[in-house]
């Protein structure tokens, strides 16, 4: 790795890392220059763990014994070193998990792809809350289900708040964005998947229910807490399933009801991502 002192925080190689606290200004950077930021050395491990390619570091120079042995594979890349009123100068925040990494993305894989040998998927429709994302990710992880799809609508995965909720996860777990219902229920319904959505409804099933005879291969849909799921979405589905809750309460968090529901609907020793 280089290590290259920052002399100024106007420096356009820093340009990655600038005016992290602006949603507005990510959301258009981040596509445009195909990155995404990795922040602390878990993290960062993950992502190139998972064969993603840094561009740059950044970091204080305590941090540089943790960074150093982990860019090994990456001789060229700049690790950018500055004092903490420097780092916070540049991201907006106190930079206290070791590093921030712009990465490459990688492009997405096909759906079909991301189906393969996959018998547990969660499709997370139009949740716009990076935290709920990421959350919802390290559920997918903790409980062994094979994939995450995400809407044209939903927030970014790879946003710094949901890849720092998740943990990480989000670089671990395979996932892609799938089309409008209209596409992605078709070809779901082909790869052999049924479609149990998530939501409050006259007509739904106890999770329990569901849980005692699911089906073979299963995509668990998700919405969005205040509006849940959309119409397209609930005609979409095979079957409506709920979560019977106690004392007035009707609904759980997306992240939380999502762990319920894999948790339940679980296939023992058989996750079929690694990292």
């Amino acid at each position: 790795m280089r290590i290259i002192p920052i002399d100024s925080v106007d420096a356009p190689e820093l340009a990655d890392y600038t005016r992290l606290t602006d949603v507005a200004l990510r959301r258009a950077l981040e596509p445009a220059g195909g990155l995404y930021l990795a922040e602390s050395t878990k993290v960062i491990t993950r992502a190139l763990q998972a064969g993603h390619t840094p561009r740059s570091v950044l970091l204080h120079e305590r941090w540089l014994p943790d960074v150093e042995p982990l860019l090994g594979g990456h001789p060229d890349v700049p690790v950018y070193v500055g004092s903490e009123e420097q780092l916070q100068t540049l991201t907006g925040f106190h930079l206290h998990r070791g590093a921030l990494a712009a990465m490459h993305r990688p492009p997405l894989p096909p759906l079909e792809d991301v189906l393969a040998g996959a018998r547990r998927v969660v499709v997370l429709e139009d949740i716009v809350d990076h935290t709920n994302v990421g959350a919802a990710f390290r559920a997918v992880a903790g409980l062994g289900a094979d994939a995450v799809l995400v809407s044209p609508r939903c927030a970014d995965p790879l946003y710094r708040r949901s890849v720092r909720v998740s943990m990480g996860t989000v670089l671990q777990v395979p996932w892609t964005r799938i089309g409008e219902w209209r596409d992605a229920a078709p070809r779901l319904h082909e790869a052999g998947f049924r479609i149990a959505a998530l939501a409050l409804s006259d007509d739904a099933v106890a999770l329990d229910e569901l849980a005692a005879n699911p089906p073979e291969r299963l995509a668990v849909v998700m919405g969005t807490e205040g509006d849940g799921l959309s119409r397209t979405a609930l005609a979409a589905a095979d079957t409506v399933v709920t979560i019977p809750m106690a004392h007035g309460v009707d609904s759980l968090n997306v992240a939380s009801a999502a762990a319920v529901a894999l948790y339940a609907l679980r296939v023992p020793g058989t996750a079929t991502w690694s990292g």
